[in-house]
């Protein structure tokens, strides 16, 4: 480490030349100490920040230019894991002045480059640990602004509870890094004991095959991180403008296309983690945590034989800047879009020969979800192709889209600072030209692939080795309640381990045939049905946490979306739609779109004030509705309608899904529909929309023999906030699930 004497000089930045250096030196940094205090406790073993500390005393300019970038051409190589200093410092050939290791898009050398302010917290944060080290040890129950930038690296976001009014209730939301989605057994049942002495009581699966827990406090934060990374855990870059975690399809499959997706994956996810040791320093006191790492993807990330590396640095690949936003990335096979491959920055896709020997992979670049309301340079994206590699080249092929992002995206506007954003203003040629210059070759043309399949791995399957696996379907990931307690249960008592979903589901894994019938008994037990006994409208559906943790929300989503399914199945009712009939239906509180909600069939989209309020339980907000994603995730949605009043849903519900009805194709998608018809027409459509021709209904089946028994019922549901038809229905079916013994449940 670094001598405390020069925590500030480290702090800042400064610890050696690059010629991947384009700003300015702040030299409020360096000007504000005295000479004598900036080389306090230096050694020889720091000559160039010596040099740096002396510069103020020689009377340099308050503002120092730093040349355009010309590329990395040193082959010195930092050893990986060792602590952050002392290191050597790399010499740049091109100058003898220290500037730091930061990389933004390309400027003119007259022209002074802008960067956003949590730039600099990253560049002068000694490689994400201060101010954050010295935030965590005060009493106070929150971090200043700096550090709460930081702790989001580590796996963490500062929240406050929305729904509480008066002094901000302060708490943290940590969210794990599982690539693939895998959780081993001892990890899940530590998990569900820190939500329960440190959370809200509850687990939820995210949308990016992780867990987040709410409302650990702070002074909780340490002993909650250190418990996960000692049980086979770690929350590093599940947050912050780095990778975040690798997406893989969850089924536990042995066939060889599975495997080998998902072990890309999980080196993918180890090539881009970060390595200057910050996270262990902050969060096991600098203990060492042992893990193999295939020596491929070592050597891809000390390779520098084309200019990608900081030879200087701890973070080799991320330098003291990181990367301008978040960054995504999702590996898969043919046919299988259980990953929305095309909503993420890097879309890999596993191509084979003919006997299924794994070739190569198809690379997608460019998607994203997030997007401004009412500002219309931002958008959603979809990935678009790049070319194919060779097998044993994709990490190298990775890393250089990675570094290309790195040393060109945005950092002046965070709203503009994707990816997505490079790729549309370049264009995809100029994109894939400067790849392949980090990358050393061209690409090859990209393969051609079957079409899409949305795959939700729900019910009994095989897994091909002799067990078997069980898909669950956890309304919008809230793992909470006599669930929790009996998802424990059964992964405790057959030691199962278990992978989340990119649909924020569960599945249990390794499951011998002997357990099937007490473990669906169980479950059923605990609301915890087989696929048919789940409601189609539910399947599909998604929504993010929303109010009243997230900071950004505007709107309700994860608590409001149980009513909004409701309401879409009473209006199926209404106009005729059969039961088994579905649609993608995706909900978020605010435009950033975590839950996906630009490739739902419809999309709803919080678009509300920033305040709201509560009256009779019912929240009064506004929403933007999307129309035209596609079943199978391949289809971008547009905005069809601003500010409807959630009371209002139902006006363009019912029209809608009568003429979708009434008007489609056969075996058309309610999305496909959507785009057929175009949006002016079915505009006109709701706005003349006096109810269908005639009420239909979906079963004429009668529930009730008499009035005693009706009343009885609908006193019941209305207290559940049901109708006494759809409380009558899930007592039946929980009932039937109860008594079979799990056959035919794919």
């Amino acid at each position: 480490m670094l001598p405390d004497s020069c925590g500030t000089l480290a702090s800042a930045g400064f610890v050696g030349e690059s010629q991947q250096a384009r700003h300015r030196l702040s030299a409020r940094w360096l000007g504000s100490l005295p000479p004598s205090a900036a080389v306090s406790g230096l050694d020889s073993s720091y000559p160039s920040l010596s040099m740096a500390a002396s510069t103020p005393a020689a009377g340099v300019e308050s503002k120092i230019r730093i040349p355009g970038f010309q590329g990395l051409r040193s082959s010195v190589l930092v050893p990986l894991g060792r602590e952050i200093g002392p290191f050597p410092i790399g010499r740049s050939s091109r100058s003898s002045s220290v500037i730091r290791a930061v990389s933004t898009r390309i400027k003119p050398d007259n022209t002074e480059v802008k960067r956003s302010k949590v730039e600099l917290f990253k560049e002068q944060s000694n490689f994400l640990r201060f101010p954050l080290n010295e935030e965590l040890r005060s009493e106070a129950p929150n971090i200043n602004e700096a550090a709460t930038q930081l702790i989001k690296f580590h796996g963490s976001y500062q929240q406050t509870n929305r729904d509480e009014r008066g002094a901000k209730s302060y708490q943290f939301m940590l969210r794990t890094k599982n690539p693939c989605g895998k959780v081993p057994n001892k990890l899940y049942l530590v998990m569900d004991d820190l939500a329960d002495e440190f959370g809200i009581g509850t687990l939820r699966l995210t949308t990016r095959q992780t867990f987040q827990l709410h409302g650990i406090l702070k002074k909780n934060l340490q002993t909650v991180m250190s418990t996960i990374i000692k049980n086979m855990g770690s929350t590093l870059g599940a947050c912050g403008d780095l990778n975040r975690n690798v997406l893989a399809p969850a089924a536990p499959f042995v066939k060889k296309e599975y495997v080998f997706a998902q072990v890309t994956a999980e080196n993918i996810a180890a090539l881009l983690t970060p390595q200057s040791g910050a996270y262990y320093d902050l969060w096991v006191n600098g203990g060492k945590i042992l893990s193999a790492e295939h020596p491929e993807v070592v050597k891809a990330r000390n390779d520098n034989s084309h200019g990608t590396n900081f030879t200087d640095l701890p973070e080799p690949i991320y330098g003291s800047q990181f990367l301008p936003r978040k960054f995504k990335i999702a590996v898969t096979v043919p046919t299988d879009n259980s990953v929305d491959i095309l909503t993420n920055d890097i879309g890999v896709v596993l191509v084979s020969s003919d006997d299924g020997e794994p070739q190569g992979f198809n690379i997608y670049v460019g998607g994203g979800m997030g997007r401004t309301h009412r500002v219309g340079t931002t958008f959603p994206r979809l990935g678009e192709p790049l070319g194919f590699v060779a097998k044993e080249d994709i990490l190298y092929a990775i890393k250089a889209i990675v570094v290309t992002q790195r040393e060109n995206g945005r950092r002046d506007d965070r709203k503009y600072s994707r990816m997505k954003y490079l790729i549309s203003t370049w264009g995809i040629e100029k994109f894939r030209s400067v790849v392949e210059h980090y990358y050393g070759k061209k690409f090859e043309n990209f393969r051609e692939l079957p079409e899409w399949e949305f795959k939700s791995y729900l019910g009994w399957h095989e897994q091909g080795d002799g067990a078997m696996f069980c898909g669950l379907h956890i309304d919008n990931g809230r793992i909470g309640g006599k669930m929790k307690q009996t998802l424990r249960e059964i992964i405790e008592k057959y030691k199962l381990n278990v992978r989340i979903t990119p649909n924020q589901n569960l599945i249990l894994c390794d499951i011998r045939r002997s357990w099937r019938r007490p473990i669906t008994t169980a479950l059923a037990q605990a609301g915890l049905l087989l696929p048919r006994y789940v409601d189609p409208l539910n399947i599909t559906s998604m929504a993010c946490p929303a109010l009243p943790l997230c900071p950004l929300a505007i709107t309700e989503a994860e608590r409001g979306i149980p009513e909004i399914l409701k309401r879409v199945r009473a209006v199926f009712d209404k106009v005729g739609l059969k039961y088994n009939e579905s649609v993608v239906i995706r909900v978020t509180g605010c435009p950033n779109g975590c839950a996906r909600p630009y490739m739902a069939e419809l999309g709803l989209v919080g678009d509300g004030p920033n305040s709201y309020q509560v009256i009779e339980f019912e929240i009064l907000l506004h929403l933007q509705i999307w129309l035209g994603g596609a079943p199978n995730q391949t289809t971008l949605a547009k905005s069809f309608m601003d500010k409807v009043k959630v009371h209002d849903l139902e006006k363009v519900f019912e029209p809608l899904f009568y003429y979708w009805k009434t008007k489609r194709l056969r075996g058309e998608s309610f999305g496909n529909f959507s785009v057929r018809m175009g949006f002016e027409k079915l505009q006109k459509l709701v706005e003349k929309w006096e109810g269908p021709a005639e009420p239909a209904s979906r079963f004429n089946l009668k529930l009730f023999a008499d009035r005693q028994t009706f009343e009885a019922m609908a006193e019941l549901a209305k207290q559940q906030n049901k109708s006494a038809h759809q409380l009558a229905m899930e007592v039946i079916r929980n009932y039937v699930a109860a008594q079979g013994n799990g056959s035919n449940g794919q």
